[in-house]
Formats: structure tokens, sequence, C-alpha cells
């Protein structure tokens, strides 16, 4: 159950990944927790922006990977948070890491076959979430990048070599 902004931001990245993020979703409203996509593709100029905050300009440093090294440049990275109220009303972003439903994201998330950014040990990233399959989970390698000048993302992802997708049921039990 994701809500149109999040549907939108789906729509960009590598299909296996929403499919992935749709699964979670799912898990975490049967929980009574709802989420949105807050950042899914990203430019390599965006990237760069965001890179250089906290560095050469004002703000808190958001993030390790200048542009052409994070999996969101390549459609297989989106951040998602929780919202602390129901969908019924206005998505109101809970900003709050320490809190359950945060980990329970980030379970929902790995169930899913996604390295969810909450966990890693240097730089923690709760909203972030990538599908790197056999590639790293740190920075894309180079051969991302190489797929990617001579193909765009569909090279990229038609290379991406994953598990098979979740199968995802619907609200009786059956298959969709």
């Amino acid at each position: 159950m994701m809500d149109s902004v999040s549907e939108q931001r789906l729509s960009q990245v590598c299909p296996a990944l929403a499919i992935r993020v749709r699964a979670m979703s799912d898990a975490l409203v049967s929980q009574g927790i709802y989420i949105r996509v807050v950042q899914g593709l990203r430019t390599v100029d965006e990237q760069n922006t965001l890179y250089n905050q906290g560095r050469t300009t004002p703000g808190k440093i958001v993030t390790n990977c200048k542009g052409g090294y994070s999996y969101h440049n390549f459609g297989l990275g989106v951040d998602c948070i929780p919202s602390t109220q129901d969908p019924d009303q206005p998505f109101a972003p809970d900003w709050n890491e320490s809190h359950p439903d945060w980990r329970a994201m980030i379970a929902a998330g790995e169930a899913q076959g996604l390295n969810a950014g909450g966990d890693w040990r240097t730089f923690k990233d709760y909203p972030h979430f990538q599908l790197t399959g056999s590639w790293p989970v740190g920075a894309p390698p180079d051969t991302v990048r190489i797929l990617f000048r001579s193909g765009g993302l569909q090279a990229v992802w038609n290379a991406l070599t994953i598990d098979p997708a979740p199968v995802l049921t619907d609200d009786e039990g059956g298959t969709q």
C-alpha cells in the first residue's frame, strides 16, 4: 500500500527494487506501519550536491558518496521513512531513528533481500535500502559505471544478478 508520492519515485528505479520495496511496505502495513519513499533515482549532480552538504556547503553530512558512487545514481537505492500516523492522514515523517518502527522497517527490507543502511557499521543511513545483487554493498563497482555509460539504466538493471523476486500475497492470501 504505497502512496502516490512513493509510486512516482518507484517508477524511476529498477523494477526489481520497486517490487521489493512494495513487498516491504505490505509487510509493514500488516504491522500498522506506513512508509513513504522519500528518495529514489538521483542524478550525479544531485548526488554531488548532497555530498557537498556539510563539507563545502552548510548543513549536516548526509552521505559519503560522491556522484556516480551511490546506488541511487543507478536506480538501485531508495530512502524510506515511516509515518507517525495512518495513511488517511497527511504523511507525517517519523525522524526518530530509535523508534521501533525503524527497526521493523529495516527487518522488512532485509527480508526482501535489500541491504539496509541502518545496519551499516561506519555510517548509519537508516532510511537507505539498496538492491546490489552480487555487487558489493558499499559503492557500486566500476563495472556499474561502465555499463551505465554504454547503455544507461537498463544496461545496469539487466546486468544485476539477484535472487528471484519475492512472492507477494494479496489481502486474502492469494498470490498476485
